[in-house]
């Protein structure tokens, strides 16, 4: 994996180009054996109203580093990932600054995976803990 950690995150970022994560300034980080890390800045265009960060960014934030996890842990030429649910836990407000979603692998069916995404602020304090459950489907 380590030998090939740049290319992974390279074709991420790349992927992500016109896109809502462009749009959320969504950058992939990190990758291991089991994870994917992305961060996102906190920036007025991610806030609520009251000047904190809006709890759909933290989800789309959640949705794309585990649909990414999935695509690359798949093998993304043969399936389509979806996302089919998520649910998140707000659990500490942010203002400024980045958070990071890591993504890690619960269970790895052939059809259907569960990922934990702890979405944590720079001081790896939580800030949301989210669940989600993807769905590969055949290309053919």
């Amino acid at each position: 994996m380590e030998e090939h950690k740049e290319k992974i995150l390279n074709v991420c970022n790349e992927i992500c180009k016109g896109t809502l994560m462009e749009t959320l300034a969504i950058e992939f980080v990190d990758v291991g054996e089991n994870f994917l890390i992305a961060k996102m800045p906190v920036t007025p265009k991610v806030y609520q109203p009251d000047g904190v960060l809006h709890g759909g960014a933290t989800v789309a934030l959640a949705e794309s580093v585990g649909s990414a996890a999935s695509y690359i842990f798949l093998d993304g030429n043969e399936f389509f990932v979806r996302g089919i649910e998520i649910s998140a836990n707000h659990v500490k407000s942010i203002r400024e600054g980045y958070v990071y979603a890591k993504a890690t692998i619960i269970h790895k069916g052939k059809t259907t995976q569960l990922w934990e995404i702890k979405i944590t602020n720079e001081a790896k304090e939580l800030i949301s803990n989210c669940k989600l459950t993807t769905i590969a489907l055949p290309k053919k």
